[in-house]
């Protein structure tokens, strides 16, 4: 007797079948070994982005970004990106950092208006900015922010000899009270050429050469008395910024950056190599904060990215 023929379509049911746990235990395999390796690759795409090097320590510049983010949003990008502090940001929103466990690596001056006008080549301001910029120091002493920041003010009727002269004068004055706390008071010099942008430029600023701002600091002789060597300024000004860095070793005590022209992001819009100038600061042993100054002309977060990468040489 033949065998009964199986019925062709209970035949192809059960190998619709078979194929079909087959298909589906290979998926779970495959689910199983591959989901966990999927989601790695995932998350090292999230976490590339900004620093990977960390031989340069940078700081996010607060006034650059308050028109975008809230003091809290901000704190989030420092953390994303790998930065350690959030600068020249009011004394009040220090608690907040802490949350973060980010620090402030400048600290303004508490006076009314813009602090860079009114500086200490004029000794008629000496009385009330030194005691601004002491309470500064204090307060900085107390949370672990290096340094605070300094200006020479507008040129007013001073000569470039007398208002050095009267800038020596009074960093002398308080120049142990920083020495006592720790804190370095970094004067920083302005560009006076863009006039475009109060944001951009200062026209009128004294202290509007690297060499001027390097001599009063030498005068006054304190290793807690240094220069903020803004990038972006110096470009504009001096140039040759690689040598100037080699030049003024010894006395930086913190650098800003921005692209020029417009001191907008550092990206190809603008003519500053960043990597070779991040290179030369490491080079002569800077161990001080990078604080990212531009101001955003598109998405802030994809700028402040590329330029947190840029600088993490």
């Amino acid at each position: 007797m033949k065998p009964k023929r199986a019925d062709s379509s209970f035949i192809q049911t059960s190998l619709s079948r078979r194929s079909l746990f087959k298909g589906l235990g290979a998926g779970v395999a495959l689910s199983a070994f591959s989901s966990p390796a999927a989601s790695s690759k995932e998350s090292k795409e999230e976490k590339k982005r900004g620093v990977s090097k960390g031989r340069i320590k940078q700081s996010i510049v607060s006034w650059c970004f308050a028109n975008h983010w809230s003091v809290q949003e901000t704190c989030s990008q420092a953390k994303r990106l790998g930065c350690q502090s959030i600068e020249l940001i009011d004394s009040k929103d220090w608690n907040t950092l802490k949350e973060y466990d980010l620090t402030c690596a400048i600290s303004g001056i508490p006076v009314e208006g813009k602090p860079f006008i009114k500086g200490f080549n004029n000794p008629d301001y000496h009385g009330w900015l030194i005691q601004a910029t002491k309470r500064a120091i204090n307060e900085s002493a107390d949370f672990g922010c290096p340094n605070v920041i300094a200006f020479t003010g507008y040129e007013e009727n001073f000569s470039l000899e007398d208002g050095a002269k009267n800038c020596v004068q009074g960093f002398k004055k308080i120049a142990s009270h920083a020495e006592k706390k720790g804190v370095t008071i970094c004067l920083e010099m302005l560009n006076t050429r863009d006039g475009t942008d109060p944001n951009k430029g200062h026209p009128g600023y004294q202290g509007d050469h690297i060499d001027y701002c390097l001599d009063i600091v030498r005068r006054v002789g304190s290793p807690r008395v240094k220069l903020l060597f803004d990038i972006y300024h110096v470009q504009i000004m001096d140039g040759d910024v690689i040598r100037r860095i080699g030049e003024c070793a010894d006395y930086i005590g913190h650098i800003h950056t921005a692209g020029n022209p417009g001191r907008g992001e550092l990206d190809n819009n603008q003519e500053i190599n960043y990597p070779p100038i991040m290179q030369a600061l490491l080079d002569i042993g800077y161990d001080g904060f990078v604080g990212q100054e531009f101001i955003p002309t598109r998405d802030p977060v994809m700028g402040l990215t590329e330029a947190v990468e840029l600088c993490d040489v």
